[in-house]
Parts: C-alpha cells; sequence; structure tokens
C-alpha cells in the first residue's frame, strides 16, 4: 500500500543522498578538496567553457579526433582529478545502481517472488565464469572483459530458459533452472580459481566478483550510458505487461497478453540491465533485490511507480554505498559489493525481525 507522501519523500530523499554521496565522492581521497572547492571543481569554467576540452574528456580523444575537435585546454589539478577520476566512478555508480535495481524489479515482476533479483536467472554467475575464462584460458581478451561478461551472462539466460520450457517456461522452473545454472557456474569458477597459479589474476577476478568500481573511467561510462538509455526506455514502455505478468498467466492470457513472448523479452530486457552492470562493476550484491522492497513499501502503486522509484533509490543506494566503500577505511578501498551486501544483510534480518510470520 502507497504510504501518504511516501512518492515525493522518496524520491527528494534519494535525491538528496546522490548529491550528498557525489560531492562526498568528488572531494574526499588522497587529494582532498572541501566541499566548496569540490563544487568549484565540478563547475569549473575553465572546462564548461571550451567546447573541445569537455567533448574530449566526455566522448574520448579517439572520437575527438574523427570529429576534428580542437585539443584540450590544461585543467587545473583538482578540476582534473575530478573529472578524469571521481566524476566518472560517481556516474558508473548510478548506472549500475539504476540497471540493478530496474532488472530486480523486473525479474520479482516476471517470477512472481519478492525474493528475486538480477541473479536469480543465472546471469551474474555466467557474467563471472566468463570473466574467469578470459582471464585464465584468453588472457588476450582482458582489456575485452565487459564484452566477455555480457557474453556469459546472455549464454546463461539461454541456458536456463533451456532447462526451464516444457510448453512455456514457468515461473517457478526460471527459479529452479537459474539456481542450477548458477550452481554449476559457480563450481567451475571455483575450480579455476584452485588452478590459477597467477596471483595477480586471481586478484583481479576476485574484485570483478565481490563487485568493485575501482579503476572505471570515462570508457565504462561511455559503455554502459547508452545501454542503460536502452533498458529504461523499454522498461517503462512495458509497465502494462509488467502489471499484467504479475497477476498470474491465466489472469494475463484473459486481458490478451502473450505471456511467453512477453517474458522473454521482459527477461531478456532484464538481463541486459544486468550484464551491463556486471561488465562495468562485476557483481554488485543485493542492489536489486532490496531496493524494490524498499521502494514497494514506499509508494506502492503500479510497476510505473516502481520503476520511477528504482531509478532513484538504486543510483542513491550505490553511490552512498560507494563512498564508504572508497573513503571509510582509506587508504583501503573495499569492493562496493561488500558494503551492498552488508546492508542487503541487515535490512532483510530488519523484516524478517518485524514479519515475524515469515516461513510459518
Amino acid at each position: 500500500m502507497r504510504r501518504p507522501g511516501g512518492r515525493w519523500g522518496l524520491l527528494l530523499g534519494a535525491g538528496a543522498l546522490c548529491v550528498a554521496a557525489a560531492l562526498v565522492q568528488a572531494g574526499g581521497g588522497a587529494y582532498g578538496l572541501t566541499p566548496g572547492q569540490a563544487w568549484a571543481a565540478l563547475t569549473d569554467p575553465a572546462l564548461w567553457g571550451h567546447g573541445p576540452t569537455w567533448a574530449r574528456l566526455f566522448l574520448g580523444d579517439g572520437l575527438g579526433d574523427l570529429l576534428g575537435l580542437g585539443p584540450a585546454h590544461p585543467l587545473p589539478t583538482g578540476t582534473l582529478v575530478v573529472w578524469s577520476v571521481r566524476v566518472p566512478r560517481i556516474l558508473v555508480g548510478a548506472l549500475v545502481g539504476a540497471n540493478l535495481a530496474v532488472a530486480g524489479a523486473i525479474f520479482q515482476a516476471l517470477t512472481r517472488n519478492d525474493l528475486a533479483s538480477p541473479y536469480t536467472l543465472g546471469v551474474g554467475a555466467g557474467a563471472g565464469l566468463g570473466v574467469w575464462v578470459a582471464l585464465v584460458a584468453l588472457p588476450a581478451l582482458g582489456p575485452h572483459l565487459p564484452l566477455v561478461a555480457s557474453l556469459g551472462g546472455a549464454a546463461a539466460f539461454v541456458g536456463v530458459y533451456a532447462i526451464a520450457w516444457r510448453g512455456g517456461a514457468h515461473p517457478t522452473r526460471l527459479v529452479l533452472a537459474g539456481v542450477i545454472v548458477a550452481a554449476l557456474a559457480g563450481s567451475v569458477q571455483t575450480a579455476l580459481f584452485f588452478l590459477t597459479p597467477d596471483l595477480s589474476l586471481i586478484q583481479d577476478a576476485a574484485a570483478w566478483t565481490a563487485g568493485s568500481l575501482s579503476g572505471v573511467g570515462w570508457g565504462h561510462v561511455r559503455l554502459a550510458l547508452p545501454l542503460t538509455a536502452l533498458v529504461l526506455a523499454l522498461a517503462f514502455g512495458s509497465v502494462r505487461a509488467l502489471d499484467v505478468i504479475h497477476l498470474g498467466d491465466g489472469p494475463a492470457r484473459a486481458l490478451g497478453q502473450a505471456v511467453e513472448r512477453a517474458r522473454f523479452g521482459l527477461a531478456a530486457l532484464a538481463i541486459l540491465a544486468a550484464a551491463t552492470s556486471v561488465s562495468v562493476a562485476g557483481h554488485v550484491a543485493f542492489v536489486g533485490l532490496i531496493v524494490p522492497h524498499v521502494v514497494r513499501a514506499r509508494m506502492g502503486g503500479t510497476h510505473r511507480d516502481l520503476l520511477l522509484g528504482c531509478v532513484a533509490v538504486g543510483p542513491a543506494l550505490l553511490c552512498g554505498a560507494d563512498a564508504v566503500a572508497r573513503l571509510a577505511l582509506s587508504p583501503v578501498q573495499l569492493p562496493v559489493g561488500v558494503v551492498t551486501g552488508l546492508l542487503g544483510g541487515a535490512y532483510f534480518l530488519y523484516l524478517m525481525r518485524r514479519h515475524g510470520v515469515w516461513g510459518e
């Protein structure tokens, strides 16, 4: 049920948290800046007042040369640090949070299971296995890990659907098939972990599977931004199908919905959202599971309301968690997946204590 004032309170609160986390991220780190200095760097006219400078920053030098842009102006150190290192991390965090939250909302609608997540159908395990295989057996693919992760997630999805299909793909069979594929992929990943002699490869893959935003840059933004825009456009265009399918297969067919076709298309959309996230940040736990719960409790309503809340709360949660992961134990940086895992576990413990009849 929607709480009075819940919609705007949630959206405004999420927006405020996102802005606060962005300012903390922009100013915090080895090169420290006060909030005022961070804001001055974000709005520096040396960047925004010269078209080729900001265009090359956003588009990259390769595309800038192709478009015939002039050379970039040198920037003050603070502005260069903020815009070259910290802003891309903030933007990738926001994009990953939105993708995971929307994917979680779609999976929970398709399976009619509030404990479904973007990794329910094995996409996270498949993407992680693809990364492991690339790092161990095909190191030449190292620069193309995002593509490898996406292909691994897509292959896992195809495998899940093939296992679950029996004249249709019932939600329960999809979940069980996802458990099977995730277990198989996880076992192979564990075997590769013990068979890999190179410690640096183990560390890289461990950071990937734990979920981390360390080292992301504008290339990751350029990869994730168009895919995220596509996911959000298709998701908001599919809200009626989500509302109908959530009622159950029988009522959905009675309302004229082609259930299997819609379920396959929506699942593929959620897989694309999850694969986009995995390709730039690895396996970030719990965001796609807890954000729809939080939004549903505050906003209720249709899936249009749910997706709108997810697009606000997902980025806020991940940006806030990444600020904690990067700065709480500075100079040591934790994977953001560790922080989201702790938050997710604490949230569900709270739900279990609040709803004591669960499981009875």
